[in-house]
């Protein structure tokens, strides 16, 4: 008895590390009509902001102020960099001064016009008496239209002196640059002590922008088309977008524009694709695949005669055994084989036409030597 009860033990623990629980993935059967459609098309593309400015100074000079830095956000009209403005500030200084003289001026030629007006008075009176000669009178008439001219004159120069003075503070003005859109500073390319132009100067040492600013906002993706498959796109199209750094989060997004006119070296046309909700992690130059999908097709089967799909599962599923499709579904630890008739492909899932219905659990990836019947471990 001894000898038996041994004898057991061993063929029992041979048995059990002979025929292990397997360890498996699962997976849920979903709901066809809910499944996105089938995509007609794949291209691949950058994600580009349509805000997107290098911000430069309108004038040469030395940066005295930088206020931003990669990563900020800014505002709409909010300062970023200030620039040395000694030079204007003193041109505005000496154009004030300037309309102050030009004013005075004016005050002392209208004293002048004045009593050059009583002085014809009285010359007129005194010619009217025969006591005065037409050539004096003469005289004082025309000493008070020049009186009257260079007043008008001087006032012109008033006005001029106002412009300039208008002109002088835009160059002061110019010395601070702020954002001309609210975004967020994704480069910054001057820093304090440098030179900064709206041209480039200085054999390459003078800079010609302060920062970069994109507006996330506007962020959307820029694809190449070949030429012979572009039919196949059209303006509000459904898309299914997939950021390469991302490759598990498929973005519902949308066709805005195709760029009417082609690359004759590519033989490609530019589509432009919003995204229908913007997220943080989408970031200017990332590169993304996108998917055009087709209209949504009537699921009943009425119009064709066809079978409708029923639920919709991952391709990887699915076992190919004596020209038979077959899933394995998962009931209370155990597998239970069971064989399916497939419709159509989608991408990396298929079409489950009877069989299998919504909401069935099953083994997501099938081992190989996986049996009817058999007790698994489900992966957590």
């Amino acid at each position: 008895m001894a000898v038996l009860v041994v004898v057991l033990a061993v063929v029992a623990t041979v048995y059990r590390f002979k025929d292990p629980k397997p360890a498996v993935e699962v997976t849920t059967a979903r709901s066809a009509a809910n499944a996105p459609a089938q995509a007609l098309l794949n291209a691949s593309g950058y994600v580009t902001p349509r805000r997107r400015s290098s911000v430069a100074a309108k004038i040469t000079g030395k940066v005295i102020e930088v206020d931003t830095d990669e990563g900020m956000h800014v505002k709409e009209g909010q300062i970023i960099a200030r620039l040395d403005c000694s030079e204007s500030n003193a041109a505005l200084a000496s154009a004030k001064a300037d309309l102050i003289a030009t004013q005075s001026s004016v005050e002392d030629l209208q004293v002048n016009l004045a009593n050059a007006d009583r002085e014809l008075k009285r010359t007129q009176q005194l010619t009217d008496a025969g006591v005065s000669t037409p050539q004096a009178l003469d005289a004082a008439r025309t000493l008070t239209d020049s009186y009257r001219a260079r007043i008008a004159l001087t006032k012109q120069q008033v006005a001029a002196a106002d412009r300039k003075i208008d002109v002088a503070q835009e160059n002061v003005n110019n010395c601070t640059i702020r954002a001309p859109f609210s975004g967020q500073v994704v480069s910054k390319d001057a820093q304090v002590g440098e030179m900064v132009s709206p041209i480039s100067a200085g054999g390459g040492f003078t800079r010609t922008g302060i920062a970069t600013i994109v507006d996330m906002q506007s962020n959307e993706i820029e694809v190449d088309v070949n030429e012979s498959y572009i039919a196949r796109v059209k303006a509000h199209q459904k898309v299914l977008a997939t950021l390469d750094a991302y490759p598990n989060w498929q973005i519902p997004s949308h066709v805005r524009t195709i760029i009417p006119t082609a690359d004759r070296q590519k033989a490609t046309v530019k589509v432009r694709i919003t995204f229908d909700q913007l997220d943080s992690r989408i970031l200017p130059d990332m590169g993304v695949k996108v998917g055009f999908l087709g209209d949504e097709q009537p699921r009943d089967g009425a119009a064709s005669g066809a079978s409708a799909a029923k639920a919709v599962i991952p391709s990887s599923a699915v076992r190919q055994q004596d020209g038979k499709s077959n899933v394995f579904l998962v009931h209370d630890g155990k597998v239970e084989r069971r064989a399916v008739t497939l419709g159509s492909q989608r991408g990396d899932d298929v079409e489950v036409v009877a069989g299998v219905s919504e909401g069935d659990t099953m083994v997501a990836k099938v081992p190989e030597n996986l049996r009817d019947g058999q007790t698994v471990v489900i992966k957590q």
